[in-house]
C-alpha cells in the first residue's frame, strides 16, 4: 500500500492501526508482536495508542512485545497521545476526569511514553482533547523542547475544532500535522461543523478513529442506525462488496480531505477487509446516498 504523507518528510499507512483495546485481546508478547509484524507485511506500520489507554497499561504492553525485537521499532510509526487525566485507582486523589495541557504535564507524560513504549521516541505526539485551560505558550515551549531533544518528532492534536487548531498553530514553532477525530457515516460532526473543510483549506490530511461508530454500523440500535445499516446493505450488493463494512472504510477515504482511518480491531481478517476496502470505487451518489441515510432528510 502506498504510504500517505503528512508532511514531506512524514508518512503514515493508508490504514492505522489502533491499539486502545489491547487489554480485551488478550495476546502474549509474542503474539502482539507477530500481529505487529503480519500488519507490516500487508502494509500497516502505523500504531495509534494513548498514554491513558487501558488504564495507562497499553502502552507498556506494545513495549513488552517491542522489546522482543527491538530492530522492529525501526520498522514502525508510534502515534500516542497525552492531555487526559482519568480517575482510576492509579490515581486515588482524582475527584474527576480533567484535562492537563502544563509543561510539566506534557513532558512528564513523553518520558513516561518513552518508557512505556522501550523506545528513544515517539514518531506523532497528539494533545488527546482540547481544553478551556489550554496555555497556548506552556504548550508551545513543551513541543520545542521535545522536539529539539529528539524525543518527539512530529506533532498534531485530537478532537480538535477548527478555532482550537489555529489558535495553537499560531503560537508553536513546529507545524501541527494531523487533527484526529471521529468520522463515520453515523457521526457527521465534522463534516457539519467546518472541521474538516478547515483541514482541507490548510492542506492537513485528518486521521478517523470509531469508523464504525463504536460498533452501531454492526450491531444497529436505533433508528438511525438501522437506516444507515439498510442503505449500506443496498450499496455493498450494488457493488458487489461482502460487506458493509468495506462500504463504510471506502465511504470514509472518498472524502476530499485524504482521511486517514484508525482501524481498532484486534481481529486480522478484519483490518485485512479494510485493507481491500481502500480499493472500493463508488459513485457520487452511492457516498451521497449514505450521506442522506444518516441525516435521515434528503438534501436541499
Amino acid at each position: 500500500m502506498k504510504q500517505i504523507s503528512l508532511t514531506n518528510n512524514f508518512s503514515v499507512s493508508p490504514i492505522i492501526h489502533g491499539q486502545m483495546r489491547i487489554n480485551d485481546w488478550r495476546l502474549s508478547s509474542d503474539e502482539l508482536l507477530a500481529q505487529m509484524k503480519q500488519l507490516c507485511e500487508w502494509g500497516i506500520d502505523t500504531f495509534d495508542n494513548a498514554d491513558i489507554y487501558g488504564n495507562h497499561t497499553c502502552e507498556g504492553l506494545v513495549g513488552d512485545a517491542l522489546a522482543l525485537d527491538p530492530s522492529f521499532r525501526n520498522s514502525i510509526k508510534i502515534i500516542t497521545k497525552c492531555g487526559i487525566c482519568i480517575q482510576s485507582n492509579k490515581f486515588p486523589d482524582r475527584q474527576i476526569q480533567f484535562y492537563d495541557y502544563s509543561y510539566d504535564y506534557i513532558v512528564g507524560q513523553v518520558e513516561k511514553s518513552l518508557q512505556n513504549l522501550r523506545t528513544d521516541r515517539i514518531d506523532l505526539l497528539l494533545l488527546h482533547r482540547p481544553s478551556y485551560l489550554l496555555n497556548p505558550t506552556e504548550v508551545a515551549r513543551a513541543f520545542d523542547h521535545l522536539h529539539q531533544s529528539g524525543k518527539v518528532l512530529h506533532f498534531g492534536v485530537s478532537n480538535f475544532y477548527s478555532h482550537d487548531f489555529s489558535m495553537l498553530q499560531s503560537y508553536c514553532n513546529v507545524p501541527l500535522i494531523t487533527n484526529q477525530i471521529e468520522v463515520s457515516p453515523y457521526c457527521l460532526e465534522h463534516f457539519e461543523n467546518g472541521n474538516l473543510s478547515y483541514l482541507l483549506e490548510k492542506r492537513i490530511r485528518p486521521m478517523a478513529y470509531s469508523p464504525l461508530a463504536w460498533g452501531k454500523l454492526v450491531h444497529p440500535d436505533c433508528e438511525k442506525s438501522h437506516r444507515l445499516v439498510a442503505e449500506l446493505d443496498r450499496i455493498a450488493h450494488e457493488l458487489d462488496v461482502d460487506g458493509i463494512d468495506k462500504v463504510i472504510f471506502a465511504w470514509i477515504a472518498m472524502h476530499p480531505a485524504g482521511i486517514v482511518p484508525i482501524n481498532g480491531s484486534g481481529n486480522l481478517e478484519r483490518i485485512r477487509r479494510s485493507i481491500e476496502a481502500l480499493d472500493i470505487k463508488m459513485s457520487v451518489e452511492q457516498w451521497q446516498r449514505i450521506l442522506v441515510a444518516s441525516r435521515g432528510v434528503r438534501l436541499p
